[in-house]
């Protein structure tokens, strides 16, 4: 089987592994402990907060970790809008992860703010003049993402933050499919909250952190002992910590060294090229053609229906999927292709294939091909 599901989840790394497996079975302490294991448990914590701080050239204090980029996506919109007394206006782009978008949602419900939903164009990326007209005075908070989950669009984070910053508002930037290909530094010097989470990049599943600028005021979601600064109390996962921060660590190693960088353009090349041919349009490639990850790669194919050429991609030994695996169940149709403009039908056809790093690059010619001859069989040739 080859896998290309990876913005859904990648597997654990092996140099993670190593890490961490003393961590879970010898090194086990509670690090708020007073006895020797919770000194060398507090040690391993320091390391995993040093060392994510160090890769996103932030204060340690600045590092919070969670269960993941849901929880992080959680604690910066809500604890940044209600820690900042400041007007009661959010502002998000229209193609955010359910994290954000029902995160914004709440704060509307529960707590009387008004939010305003911000535009893309055809290729999913973020209008910013349409962004910017949007902010006001009173704007509290902003959450753009850096790169969309299910078609690989680049966001201009650091134009939107200059927009947000020049109202006086606080921006939050979800970096969950980010940290596998961009150098995140720079995102982090931009905005006031980032989120990560460890599994999209080789990591333990349930463990993510947060950067949030230490300086803020933030209202916790979780409230206990009062563990990381008392902006996350319970006892911290250090193993998923030092997992999350091993992970980050190795993937800045591998996005300055380049490799893959061109695989996703192969994937497209060769699809597009095998199945658009006698003027016929069988796929379409969803997100901008330039601004986009290589590890994301979308496409809708108006003659078949989604699920069917998963189902045949699998046979073939592909793993893909339809787009963003974090709707649980949900049937819908691909709101972020609802936002690019697509109609519900064609996007019910969207296909999503990704990959880490890590991906060979016959894998990627062997599903290229399998995805072309998927896509015949089911319109019948």
């Amino acid at each position: 089987m080859i896998y290309l599901d990876a913005a859904a989840t990648t597997p654990v790394r092996q140099d993670v592994l190593d890490v961490i497996i003393p961590l879970l079975t010898s090194d086990y302490g509670n690090p708020s402990s007073t006895h020797a294991m919770g000194h060398t448990a507090a040690r391993a914590l320091d390391y995993a907060r040093c060392t994510a701080a160090n890769v996103l050239g932030v204060r340690t204090g600045d590092m919070v970790f969670t269960s993941g980029g849901t929880e992080s996506n959680n604690l910066a919109i809500k604890g940044l809008a209600l820690g900042t007394p400041r007007g009661k206006h959010v502002v998000r782009s229209a193609i955010e992860h359910p994290a954000v978008i029902e995160a914004c949602a709440y704060l509307v419900r529960h707590h009387g703010f008004t939010l305003d939903v911000a535009p893309v164009d055809a290729a999913g990326v973020l209008d910013i003049d349409a962004f910017t007209a949007l902010l006001r005075t009173d704007t509290t908070l902003v959450s753009v993402m850096a790169v969309n989950n299910e078609v690989g669009t680049i966001q201009p984070v650091a134009e939107a933050a200059a927009a947000a910053h020049g109202v006086g508002a606080l921006v939050h930037c979800d970096g969950v499919q980010a940290a596998g290909w961009l150098e995140m530094a720079g995102i982090a010097s931009r905005v006031d909250a980032l989120s990560i989470s460890g599994h999209k990049i080789g990591g333990l599943k349930g463990a993510g952190l947060l950067m949030v600028r230490g300086k803020l005021p933030l209202e916790p979601l979780i409230h206990g002992g009062g563990q990381e600064r008392e902006r996350r109390s319970g006892t911290e996962n250090v193993a998923g910590a030092v997992s999350t921060a091993t992970a980050l660590l190795a993937a800045a190693s591998a996005n300055n060294s380049g490799a893959a960088d061109g695989f996703g353009k192969h994937l497209i090349d060769a699809v597009l090229d095998g199945l658009n041919t006698q003027g016929r349009t069988r796929a379409k490639l969803t997100g901008d053609g330039q601004k986009r990850v290589p590890g994301i790669v979308s496409f809708v194919f108006p003659e078949t229906g989604g699920e069917t050429v998963l189902l045949e991609l699998e046979r073939r030994g592909v793993l893909c999927s339809s787009g963003s695996a974090c709707a649980a169940g949900s049937t819908d149709a691909s709101a972020v292709l609802l936002a690019m403009g697509y109609g519900e039908e064609e996007a019910h056809t969207a296909v999503r294939l990704s990959f880490t790093r890590n991906v060979k690059e016959s894998e990627i010619a062997t599903a290229a091909r399998a995805v072309v001859a998927a896509v015949k069989a089911i319109a019948g040739d």
